[in-house]
């Protein structure tokens, strides 16, 4: 299966420098339809009105975090309950990889990242590209 570079990504961070440098990660990687929330009540509202083929979220956002966020897209309607959900975060506690995985999460990263980390990680769910 080849990955299709032009699918529609969010990214959601409450950080703008973050966004920014996940942003450019992708760019240099080859995504080309990147769009940005910087919380996951605005992730969700977006994701009301279009379709993401893939979403990456930090984990610690106001007023919902980003665990928050995927719990709320994985009990959601069937056009995103799917969709490969990477998490972001500065924390690699075990109990908050474990929280994750049960809540559904597709793969996590814990920052900082360089692009090549970030494409072994969406290669693992999104196969190879």
């Amino acid at each position: 299966m080849t990955v299709n570079l032009n699918m529609n990504v969010l990214i959601v961070d409450d950080y703008k420098t973050m966004l920014r440098v996940i942003r450019n990660l992708l760019a240099q990687i080859g995504f080309k339809n990147v769009e940005e929330a910087t919380d996951g009540g605005m992730a969700l509202e977006m994701m009301k009105s279009k379709k993401f083929d893939l979403v990456i979220s930090d984990w610690n956002m106001e007023p919902m975090t980003g665990l928050d966020l995927l719990k709320s897209v994985r009990a959601g309607d069937d056009r995103h309950n799917k969709v490969p959900f990477i998490m972001v975060t500065a924390e690699g506690k075990a109990e908050n990889v474990v929280a994750a995985r049960q809540a559904g999460v597709s793969n996590y990263i814990i920052k900082p990242f360089s692009a090549e980390t970030l494409k072994g990680k969406l290669v693992t769910v999104l196969g190879d590209f």
